[in-house]
């Protein structure tokens, strides 16, 4: 029996340090500073005249959408700066004068590339043409675009079932690709739709779905502005959606107040010096966050619980505290909250939140002293276990001060990747939605599958057991984004395809299935020119915005083509031009695809019209206090648990985390400057007492342990830096430690990782001088 062929691949690289200086942290986020390293990125990589081409259109009226987060555009933006320096550096990123191409791939190895680092991997430039690792080889070749579509096409006709065929997304699509791949999927007969989502807010979606009946967030922009609280809870802004910075200082000074609800103090939330602000640069600029709570990591309920004991206590003297007019005419599950509460005493829960109860005593005053609240909240607390708890305990809050579905209030779930919401708002889900399936019969022609998809953690695990053989994937670095790598990594190498559409290389084209296809497409920037005519593409923002995006860069290769079109030929070549969607057609003119999202997909309307220039708001029933799709008809308090990790003695709680020079999985450069780290990412930030207790020293080398159901894992040679972050708790940067995060351990209902509360050990390693 002839012995299968296996590549030799590193999920890692080659582990080495590379070189750590530690600095103070930073007490200022933005300002010179930051201008500085977003020109010295986009001047490195794209070159000048190229950068500040391209940085004056970004985030304009008729220019193209910011590649990075998707934080929303004002109204009124300003022309000469709309976009942070981590969108900066995100555009130099895509638009880099780098490339590789057939000649790099003839000599250089899968396995030899796989020894790279994930921050010299995406340092290597744009994919300039397509490429095909065949079965038993370790090279990829140059493949014609037609013979691409032809091999994928073979592999899915030869299914026994279209379930054996998953289809994932990330957050970078626009709509009309994404619209374009969900309606291939479903075409072809399944629902085997992950998203980047399912990894991040998939948890939000849940929690708001099932207490105010959108998954969405109800605030605007405006919002944020006028609001006289903003709660921002497990959120870093300054590095992760910078913009929104700029947001909070409006805020500040229109008299609000803002509230950081974290285990790290995070600089941004600390002091922001705002570029578009000659005084604020010149000066000291303005600091954000009023209070800072650190929490511990996972303790959110406690917290949000004691804050609600003591507003109904304080209520109960005064009675002008809860909005009871709101909580009557609206809200469903009072009486069951009271008698919940009633079961907590405040000393158990200030013990268990690690916040002091002079800050809480605070913290619930401003909250009963106003009504226009807002909470905004990231992966802090979406990637736990009861996360979707979390979140819904927040909610409580702002449903008894009836802080929903007025100006100035409400809930600001903020997204990652620049179109994440987008994609689930046009079709990318693994559930069935009977009446989208209703308007894909009438308008589009053909019968969409009635039976539920796989999410991320199915995904995965279906391949891991050879129940699916195809992996196509639209942008993303699946291998690494995804919780347990070693075992996603085997997931995937068992497939007899996988396909990845990106424009440049990372991780997950080297841990690939045995026939591999890499096909590269467009950056935001680039133009996108067809017949004459150029194309634009739309998104839709964190608040429920949707507007064009018109690239005008040239592309990087005349050999690389756009999402809508590299799908529309994959559709076109699978049903040899006879089904009843035109993709071939759909593929060279965008605005055909909007007209079929405009009649298929709830809420969009003459969208090539309205979303240009700053574009429209999608439908959002929380803005309009309409609950009728919930029990009762009545927006849902509800009865949310402690958790109980279950900690031994030895272990504590890990939270993964970015640095500042990074983007999702993608690594732009090796510092952390804002936490004073430097040309290092293998490091674990350890609260000092923990160090001592553990005889730790500064800068020891440890390996991190995590063992669920008798599998132990590790992470091998992280550096320990002392930090200020509660006792029992650490954090370390991701992707590097998601190895450590259990396939099968995810948030219940939404199967979110728990990569924000993993239970880890610590090993003090002594390295051969």
């Amino acid at each position: 029996m002839e012995k299968e062929f296996k590549r030799n691949i590193s999920l890692t690289g080659d582990i080495q340090f590379t070189g750590l200086r530690l600095k103070e942290p930073m007490h200022t986020a933005a300002g010179f500073l930051g201008v500085k390293e977003a020109l010295r990125h986009g001047f490195k990589e794209m070159g000048i005249v190229r950068s500040m081409k391209a940085l004056l259109e970004m985030n304009q009226e008729d220019g193209f959408r910011c590649p990075s987060c998707a934080w929303p555009v004002p109204e009124h933006p300003s022309k000469v700066a709309e976009y942070c320096e981590n969108g900066a550096k995100a555009l130099a990123d895509e638009a880099t004068h780098e490339h590789i191409g057939a000649e790099f791939f003839s000599k250089h190895s899968v396995e030899e590339l796989s020894q790279l680092s994930d921050y010299e991997l995406n340092k290597l430039g744009r994919i300039i043409e397509p490429m095909v690792l065949k079965p038993g080889k370790v090279h990829y070749e140059p493949i014609a675009w037609q013979e691409a579509y032809d091999l994928l096409s073979d592999e899915l006709h030869q299914l026994n079932d279209p379930n054996e065929a998953i289809f994932y997304t990330s957050g970078r699509s626009s709509n009309e690709a994404a619209y374009l791949y969900g309606m291939f999927a479903r075409a072809l007969g399944t629902n085997n739709m992950p998203d980047c989502s399912n990894m991040c807010h998939e948890s939000s979606g849940v929690a708001l779905s099932e207490t105010l009946g959108i998954g969405k967030g109800s605030v605007t922009l405006d919002d944020l502005y006028g609001a006289e609280v903003i709660l921002v809870v497990g959120q870093n802004p300054g590095t992760n959606h910078p913009r929104m910075l700029s947001a909070l200082e409006k805020c500040k000074k229109n008299g609000g107040k803002v509230i950081s609800i974290n285990p790290l103090a995070e600089t941004g939330l600390v002091n922001f010096k705002n570029p578009q602000n000659v005084s604020d640069m010149l000066g000291s600029g303005q600091p954000i966050a009023d209070l800072h709570l650190p929490v511990r990591i996972n303790e959110d309920i406690a917290l949000a619980k004691l804050i609600l004991k003591k507003l109904v206590a304080l209520d109960a003297k005064n009675s002008n505290v809860l909005d009871h007019e709101f909580i009557v005419e609206y809200v469903d599950g009072y009486d069951e909250l009271l008698k919940d509460l009633k079961r907590y005493d405040y000393e158990t829960l200030q013990r268990r939140t690690g916040v002091s109860m002079r800050k809480i005593d605070k913290t619930v005053r401003l909250l009963a002293e106003n009504s226009k609240i807002v909470v905004c909240w990231a992966m802090g607390i979406t990637q736990h276990k009861n996360a979707v708890e979390c979140i819904q305990e927040y909610v409580n809050i702002l449903l008894l001060k009836g802080a929903i579905g007025k100006p100035f209030a409400g809930t600001c779930p903020v997204r990652g990747h620049s179109n994440v919401q987008g994609d689930r708002s046009v079709g990318i889900h693994h559930f069935v939605n009977e009446g989208l399936n209703q308007r894909i019969r009438k308008h589009l022609g053909f019968e969409p599958p009635a039976q539920r998809g796989y999410d991320v953690v199915e995904a995965i695990h279906a391949m891991h057991e050879n129940k699916a053989k195809v992996f196509v994937c639209l942008g993303g670095n699946f291998a690494m984004a995804a919780s347990d790598t070693a075992y996603t990594a085997k997931a995937l190498q068992n497939c007899s395809l996988t396909v990845q559409i990106s424009t440049k290389l990372n991780r997950s084209h080297l841990i690939t299935g045995k026939t591999a296809l890499l096909l590269p497409t467009f950056g935001r920037s680039e133009k996108d020119e067809k017949k004459g005519s150029v194309q634009f593409l739309t998104m839709e923002s964190s608040t429920g915005k949707v507007r064009q995006s018109k690239g005008l860069l040239k592309p990087a290769s005349e050999h690389i083509k756009s999402e809508p079109e590299i799908i529309s030929l994959m559709a076109n070549t699978y049903f040899k031009g006879k089904h009843a969607m035109d993709w071939e057609a759909l593929g060279a003119d965008y605005d055909l695809i909007r007209s079929l999202i405009d009649k298929t997909v709830k809420g969009f309307k003459n969208t090539s019209e309205q979303s240009k220039g700053f574009g429209y708001y999608l439908p959002n029933n929380v803005r309009e206090r309409d609950f009728r799709m919930l029990p009762n008809g009545m927006a849902q308090l509800t009865i949310n648990t402690l958790p109980d990790h279950g900690l031994k003695m030895d272990e504590f709680l890990l939270m993964t985390i970015r640095s500042h020079d990074q983007f999702n999985t993608t690594i732009y450069g090796l510092n952390d400057r804002y936490r004073g780290v430097h040309n290092e990412r293998r490091v674990v930030f350890m609260n000092q007492d923990d160090m001592e207790q553990h005889q730790l020293k500064k800068l020891d080398v440890v390996n991190l342990h995590s063992e669920y159901d008798g599998i132990q894992r590790t992470a091998e040679q992280f550096l320990v830096i002392p930090y200020e972050i509660p006792k029992g708790n650490m954090a370390a940067y991701f992707p590097e430690t998601n190895l450590l995060v259990p396939h099968n351990h995810f948030a219940d209902k939404s199967q979110t990782p728990i990569s924000k509360s993993i239970r880890v050990t610590v090993e003090k390693v002594l390295l051969p001088t």
